[in-house]
Protein backbone atom coordinates (compact mmCIF):
# COMPACT_ATOMS: atom_id res chain seq x y z
CA UNK A 1 0.00 0.00 0.00
CA UNK A 2 1.51 3.32 -1.10
CA UNK A 3 1.49 6.29 1.29
CA UNK A 4 -1.12 8.97 0.65
CA UNK A 5 -0.20 11.33 -2.17
CA UNK A 6 2.29 9.02 -3.90
CA UNK A 7 1.25 9.10 -7.55
CA UNK A 8 2.56 5.74 -8.75
CA UNK A 9 4.58 2.69 -7.81
CA UNK A 10 7.55 2.87 -10.17
CA UNK A 11 8.79 -0.55 -9.11
CA UNK A 12 5.47 -2.29 -9.75
CA UNK A 13 5.20 -0.60 -13.15
CA UNK A 14 8.60 -2.04 -14.07
CA UNK A 15 8.16 -5.38 -12.31
CA UNK A 16 8.74 -7.44 -15.45
CA UNK A 17 11.78 -5.44 -16.58
CA UNK A 18 14.84 -7.41 -15.41
CA UNK A 19 17.11 -4.38 -15.87
CA UNK A 20 15.20 -2.43 -13.21
CA UNK A 21 15.52 -5.16 -10.51
CA UNK A 22 12.25 -3.78 -9.16
CA UNK A 23 11.95 -6.61 -6.63
CA UNK A 24 15.02 -5.28 -4.80
CA UNK A 25 15.32 -1.61 -5.82
CA UNK A 26 14.02 -0.09 -2.57
CA UNK A 27 16.18 -2.45 -0.49
CA UNK A 28 19.26 -1.70 -2.60
CA UNK A 29 18.99 2.05 -2.13
CA UNK A 30 18.21 1.71 1.58
CA UNK A 31 21.36 -0.39 1.84
CA UNK A 32 23.36 2.27 0.00
CA UNK A 33 22.07 4.92 2.40
CA UNK A 34 23.16 2.76 5.34
CA UNK A 35 26.62 2.37 3.80
CA UNK A 36 27.13 6.13 3.60
CA UNK A 37 28.19 6.20 7.24
CA UNK A 38 31.10 3.85 6.44
CA UNK A 39 32.82 6.58 4.41
CA UNK A 40 32.86 9.72 6.57
CA UNK A 41 34.66 12.74 5.17
CA UNK A 42 36.03 15.09 7.80
CA UNK A 43 36.70 18.83 7.72
CA UNK A 44 40.23 18.13 6.55
CA UNK A 45 41.23 21.46 5.04
CA UNK A 46 42.55 22.92 8.32
CA UNK A 47 45.19 20.17 8.41
CA UNK A 48 46.29 20.52 4.79
CA UNK A 49 48.83 23.24 5.59
CA UNK A 50 51.31 21.77 3.10
CA UNK A 51 49.04 22.89 0.28
CA UNK A 52 49.12 26.54 1.31
CA UNK A 53 49.31 28.65 4.49
CA UNK A 54 45.93 30.17 3.57
CA UNK A 55 42.70 28.24 4.01
CA UNK A 56 40.99 29.94 1.05
CA UNK A 57 43.87 29.03 -1.25
CA UNK A 58 43.59 25.37 -0.21
CA UNK A 59 39.90 25.25 -1.08
CA UNK A 60 40.70 26.96 -4.39
CA UNK A 61 43.35 24.32 -5.17
CA UNK A 62 40.85 21.54 -4.50
CA UNK A 63 38.32 23.24 -6.80
CA UNK A 64 40.96 23.50 -9.54
CA UNK A 65 41.77 19.81 -9.11
CA UNK A 66 38.11 18.77 -9.44
CA UNK A 67 37.71 21.03 -12.48
CA UNK A 68 40.69 19.28 -14.08
CA UNK A 69 39.24 15.86 -13.21
CA UNK A 70 35.99 16.82 -14.96
CA UNK A 71 38.05 17.80 -18.00
CA UNK A 72 39.78 14.40 -18.01
CA UNK A 73 36.43 12.63 -17.66
CA UNK A 74 35.12 14.53 -20.68
CA UNK A 75 38.25 13.97 -22.76
CA UNK A 76 38.21 10.20 -22.23
CA UNK A 77 34.40 9.99 -22.28
CA UNK A 78 34.35 8.28 -18.90
CA UNK A 79 31.14 7.49 -17.02
CA UNK A 80 29.72 10.06 -14.61
CA UNK A 81 30.08 7.49 -11.83
CA UNK A 82 33.82 7.34 -12.49
CA UNK A 83 34.16 11.07 -11.87
CA UNK A 84 32.05 11.02 -8.70
CA UNK A 85 33.93 8.03 -7.28
CA UNK A 86 37.29 9.65 -8.07
CA UNK A 87 36.37 12.89 -6.28
CA UNK A 88 35.14 10.86 -3.32
CA UNK A 89 38.48 9.00 -3.19
CA UNK A 90 40.34 12.32 -3.16
CA UNK A 91 38.29 13.57 -0.20
CA UNK A 92 38.57 10.29 1.71
CA UNK A 93 42.34 10.31 1.24
CA UNK A 94 42.71 13.94 2.34
CA UNK A 95 40.56 13.21 5.40
CA UNK A 96 43.29 10.88 6.68
CA UNK A 97 46.50 12.07 5.01
CA UNK A 98 48.18 15.39 4.29
CA UNK A 99 49.67 16.17 0.89
CA UNK A 100 51.78 18.92 -0.65
CA UNK A 101 50.64 20.97 -3.62
CA UNK A 102 53.13 19.13 -5.85
CA UNK A 103 51.32 15.85 -5.06
CA UNK A 104 47.71 17.01 -5.34
CA UNK A 105 47.35 16.37 -9.07
CA UNK A 106 48.91 12.93 -8.63
CA UNK A 107 46.22 12.16 -6.05
CA UNK A 108 43.50 13.26 -8.48
CA UNK A 109 44.99 11.26 -11.34
CA UNK A 110 45.42 8.09 -9.28
CA UNK A 111 41.83 8.43 -8.03
CA UNK A 112 40.59 8.66 -11.62
CA UNK A 113 42.64 5.61 -12.62
CA UNK A 114 41.24 3.56 -9.73
CA UNK A 115 37.66 4.70 -10.35
CA UNK A 116 37.91 3.90 -14.06
CA UNK A 117 39.12 0.38 -13.30
CA UNK A 118 36.13 -0.07 -11.01
CA UNK A 119 33.46 1.37 -13.29
CA UNK A 120 34.59 1.36 -16.93
CA UNK A 121 34.59 -1.38 -19.53
CA UNK A 122 37.78 0.18 -20.92
CA UNK A 123 39.63 1.80 -17.98
CA UNK A 124 42.44 4.32 -18.08
CA UNK A 125 45.82 2.64 -18.60
CA UNK A 126 49.13 3.65 -17.06
CA UNK A 127 50.15 4.90 -20.52
CA UNK A 128 47.46 7.58 -20.16
CA UNK A 129 49.53 9.31 -17.48
CA UNK A 130 50.40 11.92 -20.11
CA UNK A 131 47.33 13.78 -18.83
CA UNK A 132 49.64 15.10 -16.08
CA UNK A 133 52.08 16.59 -18.65
CA UNK A 134 55.03 14.53 -17.46
CA UNK A 135 54.81 15.69 -13.84
CA UNK A 136 54.88 12.14 -12.43
CA UNK A 137 56.34 8.75 -13.25
CA UNK A 138 54.39 5.52 -13.73
CA UNK A 139 55.96 4.22 -10.51
CA UNK A 140 54.66 7.25 -8.58
CA UNK A 141 51.18 6.75 -10.02
CA UNK A 142 51.05 3.08 -9.05
CA UNK A 143 52.36 3.86 -5.55
CA UNK A 144 49.67 6.51 -5.07
CA UNK A 145 47.00 4.08 -6.28
CA UNK A 146 48.13 1.59 -3.64
CA UNK A 147 48.12 4.27 -0.92
CA UNK A 148 44.57 5.34 -1.80
CA UNK A 149 43.29 1.76 -1.82
CA UNK A 150 44.82 1.17 1.61
CA UNK A 151 43.11 4.29 2.97
CA UNK A 152 39.68 3.01 1.87
CA UNK A 153 40.57 -0.54 2.90
CA UNK A 154 40.14 -1.64 -0.73
CA UNK A 155 36.39 -0.97 -0.48
CA UNK A 156 35.28 0.91 -3.59
CA UNK A 157 31.55 0.26 -3.18
CA UNK A 158 31.04 3.84 -2.06
CA UNK A 159 27.49 5.27 -2.36
CA UNK A 160 27.55 8.09 -4.90
CA UNK A 161 25.23 11.09 -5.19
CA UNK A 162 24.99 10.59 -8.96
CA UNK A 163 23.43 7.13 -8.53
CA UNK A 164 20.93 8.45 -5.97
CA UNK A 165 19.98 11.30 -8.31
CA UNK A 166 19.48 8.92 -11.23
CA UNK A 167 17.21 6.75 -9.06
CA UNK A 168 15.14 9.62 -7.64
CA UNK A 169 14.66 11.22 -11.07
CA UNK A 170 13.53 7.95 -12.68
CA UNK A 171 11.12 7.09 -9.88
CA UNK A 172 9.56 10.55 -10.05
CA UNK A 173 9.46 10.41 -13.89
CA UNK A 174 11.34 13.68 -14.17
CA UNK A 175 11.85 14.94 -17.73
CA UNK A 176 15.30 14.77 -19.32
CA UNK A 177 15.87 18.59 -19.31
CA UNK A 178 15.06 18.76 -15.59
CA UNK A 179 17.16 15.70 -14.84
CA UNK A 180 20.08 17.19 -16.79
CA UNK A 181 19.76 20.45 -14.87
CA UNK A 182 19.89 18.50 -11.60
CA UNK A 183 23.01 16.68 -12.84
CA UNK A 184 24.62 20.03 -13.65
CA UNK A 185 23.82 21.35 -10.17
CA UNK A 186 25.20 18.21 -8.55
CA UNK A 187 28.37 18.13 -10.65
CA UNK A 188 28.94 21.84 -10.04
CA UNK A 189 28.80 21.15 -6.30
CA UNK A 190 31.75 18.73 -6.56
CA UNK A 191 34.06 21.76 -6.70
CA UNK A 192 32.58 23.31 -3.55
CA UNK A 193 34.49 22.14 -0.47
CA UNK A 194 31.75 23.38 1.87
CA UNK A 195 29.37 20.72 0.51
CA UNK A 196 31.46 17.67 1.42
CA UNK A 197 29.90 17.46 4.88
CA UNK A 198 26.52 16.37 3.51
CA UNK A 199 25.62 12.79 2.65
CA UNK A 200 25.45 11.83 -1.02
CA UNK A 201 21.80 10.80 -0.84
CA UNK A 202 20.83 14.21 0.60
CA UNK A 203 22.95 16.05 -1.96
CA UNK A 204 21.17 14.20 -4.76
CA UNK A 205 17.74 14.99 -3.32
CA UNK A 206 18.63 18.67 -2.81
CA UNK A 207 19.99 19.00 -6.36
CA UNK A 208 16.80 17.52 -7.78
CA UNK A 209 14.67 19.80 -5.60
CA UNK A 210 16.55 22.88 -6.83
CA UNK A 211 16.14 21.77 -10.45
CA UNK A 212 12.39 21.30 -9.94
CA UNK A 213 12.10 24.76 -8.40
CA UNK A 214 14.15 26.36 -11.18
CA UNK A 215 11.85 24.71 -13.74
CA UNK A 216 8.79 25.81 -11.76
CA UNK A 217 7.60 22.21 -11.41
CA UNK A 218 6.26 22.42 -7.88
CA UNK A 219 9.20 21.27 -5.80
CA UNK A 220 9.23 18.31 -3.42
CA UNK A 221 6.21 16.01 -3.43
CA UNK A 222 5.03 12.81 -1.69
CA UNK A 223 6.35 10.62 -4.52
CA UNK A 224 9.89 11.98 -4.13
CA UNK A 225 9.59 11.84 -0.36
CA UNK A 226 8.60 8.17 -0.58
CA UNK A 227 11.42 7.09 -2.90
CA UNK A 228 14.17 9.23 -1.32
CA UNK A 229 13.15 8.83 2.31
CA UNK A 230 13.66 12.57 2.87
CA UNK A 231 11.16 15.24 3.80
CA UNK A 232 11.49 18.80 2.54
CA UNK A 233 12.93 19.97 5.87
CA UNK A 234 15.75 17.42 5.55
CA UNK A 235 17.10 19.00 2.37
CA UNK A 236 15.86 22.61 2.29
CA UNK A 237 19.05 24.11 3.76
CA UNK A 238 21.27 22.10 1.39
CA UNK A 239 19.12 23.24 -1.53
CA UNK A 240 19.65 26.87 -0.49
CA UNK A 241 23.42 26.33 -0.27
CA UNK A 242 23.46 24.76 -3.74
CA UNK A 243 21.56 27.75 -5.09
CA UNK A 244 24.04 30.16 -3.50
CA UNK A 245 26.94 28.18 -4.95
CA UNK A 246 25.44 28.36 -8.45
CA UNK A 247 25.07 32.13 -8.21
CA UNK A 248 28.55 32.71 -6.81
CA UNK A 249 30.87 34.26 -9.37
CA UNK A 250 33.49 31.70 -10.37
CA UNK A 251 36.86 32.39 -11.88
CA UNK A 252 37.45 31.65 -15.55
CA UNK A 253 39.64 28.71 -14.47
CA UNK A 254 36.59 26.84 -13.12
CA UNK A 255 34.41 26.76 -16.21
CA UNK A 256 34.71 23.11 -17.28
CA UNK A 257 31.42 21.92 -15.75
CA UNK A 258 29.59 24.94 -17.18
CA UNK A 259 30.96 24.40 -20.69
CA UNK A 260 30.29 20.65 -20.44
CA UNK A 261 26.58 21.23 -19.87
CA UNK A 262 26.18 24.41 -21.95
CA UNK A 263 25.06 22.43 -25.03
CA UNK A 264 22.52 20.42 -23.02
Amino acid sequence: QLPEGVQWDFDVENWLNPYQVSHYAMDIFEYLKERERLFPIGNYMDRQVCLSPWRGAREWMRALLVDWMVEVQESFELNHETLYLAVKLVDLYLTKMTVGKETLQLLGAASLFIASKFDERIPLMVEDLYICDGAYTKRELIKMEINILKIVNFDLGIPLSYRFLWHYARCAKVSMPTSTLARYILEHSLMDYTMIRFSDSKMAAAALLLALLMKDLGGWNPTLEYYSGYKLNDIRDICNLLNQSLHRKHEEALKTVHSKYSHK
